[in-house]
């Protein structure tokens, strides 16, 4: 007896525009499968929920189309996130919001508009000059591999530390700045960052990477509400009877 898994084309946040030329994301989608048991135990792992990977195995077992996973750029990833939780457990996601309960149609999320810089991009560099200091730094919007190295690293420092909160805000710059002034040395990049990055720089800097970055709105109205806020992914996101 053969079964076939029904598959979707889904559209990345990105349309493929900062992958190179003949990658096999350029096209701007991905296919995916619908979840099996076999997904559902994986995110019931309980060694990698605690190593905090079980969201990458998840994807890498719903992927369909064949790339290096490590290039998938972190919006993109938020944007299959989405999408498998679809394709798993359906549209409709339940949650209370400040003690009511709100129902947020998932298939209804729309991809932040694609920034003027993305749009004109001929590679993963931008260019940023600091406000305050006027230093002209090259960043890069972060990839699954880039993601998995700040953790790796922050966990390190745990270890060495573990009495001390890891350093995330100083180690994500490190690994998303390319260049400072045209220095593309990673320890020059590391030494500007621990000693010389004014905090007013650091967050516009993140700031200016947050407006430019492809990803999914994940926002909505809550019940007699005029304002937009954030929707909160807990445990039901991927547990819905938890």
């Amino acid at each position: 007896m053969e079964f076939t898994l029904p598959t979707e084309i889904i559209e990345l946040p990105s349309k493929g525009l900062l992958y190179p030329e003949g990658h096999p994301l350029s096209n701007g989608t991905i296919e995916m499968k619908y979840m099996t048991a076999k997904e559902e135990d994986i995110l019931s792992n309980q060694s990698y929920i605690q190593k905090g990977n079980v969201l990458d195995k998840l994807l890498q077992s719903l992927i369909v189309t064949e790339f290096n996973y490590d290039d998938l750029l972190i919006g993109d990833k938020n944007g299959l996130m989405i999408a498998s939780r679809i394709l798993g457990y359906g549209k409709d996601y339940t949650f209370k919001y400040q003690g009511q309960e709100q129902t947020v149609d998932l298939s209804l999320l729309e991809s932040k508009p694609i920034a003027e810089e993305v749009s004109q991009a001929t590679s993963n560099e931008f260019s940023f000059t600091l406000p305050s200091s006027g230093v002209e730094v090259t960043f890069k919007l972060l990839t699954s591999k880039d993601e998995s190295a700040i953790n790796s690293e922050l966990e390190g420092l745990k270890k060495l530390s573990p009495n001390s909160t890891p350093p995330d805000i100083s180690t994500r710059l490190k690994h998303l700045i390319v260049s400072v002034n045209g220095e593309r040395e990673k320890k020059s990049i590391r030494q500007f960052v621990d000693n010389y990055l004014l905090a007013a720089d650091s967050r516009a800097l993140r700031q200016h990477v947050a407006k430019i970055t492809p990803d999914v709105d994940l926002t909505f109205f809550p019940d007699q509400s005029e304002e937009r806020v954030g929707i909160p992914i807990g445990l039901k996101f991927f547990w819905p009877d938890f």
